[in-house]
């Protein structure tokens, strides 16, 4: 298995099979397809999957004739990757630059249990020395 890129190393068609598989957990070739806004043709699909799989972010198995793509790291592990290439190219590596950010957002309200967890995890933070 190759050495799994940066997240920003892809293309945006790329991200958005990636996007797929991992709202879907598993998918066919078909079922990404489906997935997709405009999607390109079945066999676009299939030489996409099989250069991100060259690249380390998926894997597949067989299932009967159809093989079945998935993540190759775990959710929790791609969401933060994500985050940290967002942090990095959109606030110059300031996680409270990105986390005001995120709070300042109209669509994102902040309810009373959301702030209490903020200050609980930022306590957790301050006391680990981050």
């Amino acid at each position: 298995m190759a050495k799994t890129t940066a997240p920003g190393a892809l293309g945006r068609r790329e991200r958005q099979i990636m996007d797929v598989l991992h709202r879907l957990g598993a998918a066919s070739v078909a079922d990404v397809r489906a997935g997709l806004a405009d999607p390109p043709t079945y066999s676009a699909v299939r030489g996409m999957l099989r250069l991100l799989e060259d690249k380390g972010h998926i894997t597949h198995q067989a299932d009967g004739l159809r093989y079945v793509y998935r993540p190759s790291v775990s959710p929790l592990a791609a969401q933060r990757s994500a985050l940290r290439h967002l942090v990095h190219t959109f606030f110059a590596g300031s996680a409270l630059n990105a986390a005001a950010s995120l709070l300042e957002l109209d669509e994102a309200p902040l309810s009373d249990e959301d702030a209490r967890r903020l200050a609980k995890i930022i306590r957790k933070a301050q006391t680990e020395g981050r």
